[in-house]
């Protein structure tokens, strides 16, 4: 009886763990999963016979397997604010890997997934022992009536559970639950395939026969640049405004000392708490990409993007991508003329952590070795920004920006700061998140003043909004966009657009989604005119030939 009563808790407890570990705001935390006891009792009444024995085994298995789905679909809801796909986010798994490895090491990841094995093995092991069935050749006729019992309360819970409100509330089925789920994210999956087939049909694809494409920009160079985990929260949270508003006056102040205007508005990101490539594949492509299928389905259409917008109006075109550290075939795919990636940028300093390579030196890379490398055509590059990715750690200072060189100056840096491993604590990483997020922003805005001259449009905005369990879950998904130039002129599209002039998003913006920029920005900055103009100087000096 005790054993049985032992087995009902450990199985009672597997299954609900996820929601005790991450409970879901405004939702209740379940006490009881009411699949427990069937199932405890349902192995309780088998004879032992072999196909008995082999079935507790494949059971005990089997919850297992479903109590690490209902993990990780809790990870998933903490950390990206929505559901596990079993059918998409499997490829996550090396994307863990490369976090896990970037934050503690080979050593120390091999020996975390060691002992994941472990207990898993050992509590599947001791599941089996508890579950097994009764020996025929001893009565162990209590042990079957317990069963009939557990089947009994089972049958209990689905009639009085909706009955009896305070314990109704607190049973749940999370099994059925994550079946359910995982049955909603197959059908959605299956429509998501046509209705992106659907929207690749009917969206614009190409811009070539646009009047003047792109001529309102008079060849300037077009920075387009990712902060990682850039969210409005960073305006909005009231533990880090306090850091941040700071920030954002002297970013204002700082670059009109220079003579620099900005601009200021967000957008609405298509992710959040990771992934950034939707966002970053959001608004080049101009499509919504909010899901690795529609991701991949794109890489995989021979749909047209900013990339080559640019190209087609006599831009030269880069990626600086320092976070991915293998193979990049989209970069291919996408048509850049350069791809850099940590394999190919030339950094000897220290990885800091996850962090490749700190975000002072990549904007140092992209002018010292990008820049140049534009054959004499204007450049449009699309560069990422990666020091504020979660766990925020180690903050470095700004060094001087004719000291970077090739990074080899980040070499004392490298152990600033605690381990990753000691601060995957909510309350610590939002004392941190600010502070990395500041020094992020004082890259772009030291770049700004740097390197920023009159043939330059520059564009920062974020990818999407820190981790949920970092920020809450009642965040919205927007993110902001600074357009810095020294030529004000190229302020006005923007601010027409709802942008607010200085470093503060005006709170009655028009709602824009990241899909909507690319049309944007190309209609906005093509000019029929220049086509007409042309013409004309065409016609007259042939005349006067």
């Amino acid at each position: 009886m005790l054993r049985l009563i032992f087995a009902w808790s450990l199985v009672n407890g597997l299954l609900l763990a996820p929601q005790w570990i991450y409970p879901v705001e405004g939702q209740s935390v379940g006490w009881f999963a009411l699949e427990a006891p069937l199932l405890v009792g349902l192995l309780a009444v088998l004879p032992k016979r072999r196909w008995s024995l082999g079935l507790t085994s494949a059971v005990s298995l089997l919850l297992i397997v479903t109590t690490l789905i209902l993990l990780v679909d809790t990870g998933f809801l903490a950390s990206l604010g929505r559901p596990f796909n079993l059918f998409l986010d499997l490829y996550l798994v090396d994307a863990v890997k490369n976090l896990m490895v970037g934050n503690i090491g080979v050593p120390k990841s091999i020996g975390v997934l060691c002992g994941i094995i472990l207990v898993f093995g050992l509590i599947t092991w001791g599941l089996t022992r508890l579950l097994a069935p009764a020996d025929d050749k001893t009565p162990h006729l209590a042990r079957r009536l317990s069963g009939v019992a557990l089947i009994a309360l089972f049958a209990l819970g689905i009639d009085q559970g909706a009955k009896l409100s305070f314990v109704g509330s607190r049973i749940d089925r999370p099994v059925v639950r994550l079946a359910r789920e995982q049955a909603e994210q197959l059908r959605l999956t299956r429509a998501e395939r046509h209705n992106f087939a659907a929207e690749l049909a009917s969206a614009p694809d190409s811009y070539a026969g646009t009047p003047g494409l792109l001529s309102k920009l008079r060849n300037q160079d077009v920075l387009l640049t990712f902060i990682e985990a850039y969210g409005v929260s960073a305006y909005e949270d009231p533990q880090w405004k306090v850091v941040m508003r700071p920030k954002f006056d002297e970013m204002a102040s700082r670059l009109a000392a220079e003579g620099l205007y900005v601009a200021t508005g967000k957008l609405l990101s298509s992710t959040q708490g990771g992934q950034s490539w939707y966002a970053h594949g959001t608004v080049v492509s101009g499509l919504w990409l909010n899901t690795q299928l529609r991701y991949d389905l794109l890489m995989a259409s021979e749909r047209e993007t900013m990339v080559d917008d640019f190209r087609r109006a006599g831009y030269s075109t880069a990626a600086v991508m320092p976070a991915i550290t293998t193979q990049w075939p989209e970069g291919e795919r996408l048509g850049y003329d350069q791809v850099y990636t940590a394999a190919n940028i030339d950094y000897q300093g220290p990885p800091l952590y996850w962090v490749t390579m700190p975000d002072q030196f990549t904007m140092s890379f992209l002018q010292k070795t990008v820049r140049p490398r534009a054959d004499g055509k204007p450049l449009f590059a699309e560069t990422a920004l990666v020091s504020s990715h979660i766990p925020w750690t180690p903050i470095v200072p700004m060094l001087a920006w004719d000291s970077i060189g090739n990074g080899s100056v980040f070499a004392p840096l490298e152990a600033e700061g605690a381990p990753p491993g000691e601060l995957f604590d909510p309350d610590q990483l939002r004392v941190d998140y600010p502070r990395s997020l500041a020094y992020s922003l004082d890259a772009t805005i030291g770049f700004a003043e740097q390197y920023v001259d009159d043939e330059t449009l520059y564009i920062v905005l974020g990818d999407h909004q820190p981790v949920p369990w970092v920020t809450g879950e009642d965040v919205t998904r927007h993110v902001p966009i600074h357009v810095i130039t020294r030529d004000k002129e190229l302020l006005e599209p923007f601010l027409a657009w709802g942008f607010s002039p200085g470093t503060y998003p005006s709170p009655t913006q028009p709602e824009h989604r990241m899909d909507e920029f690319r049309s944007w920005f190309v209609h906005a900055f093509s000019d029929p005119s220049v086509v007409e103009h042309e013409a004309a100087h065409d016609s007259t000096h042939a005349v006067a030939q």
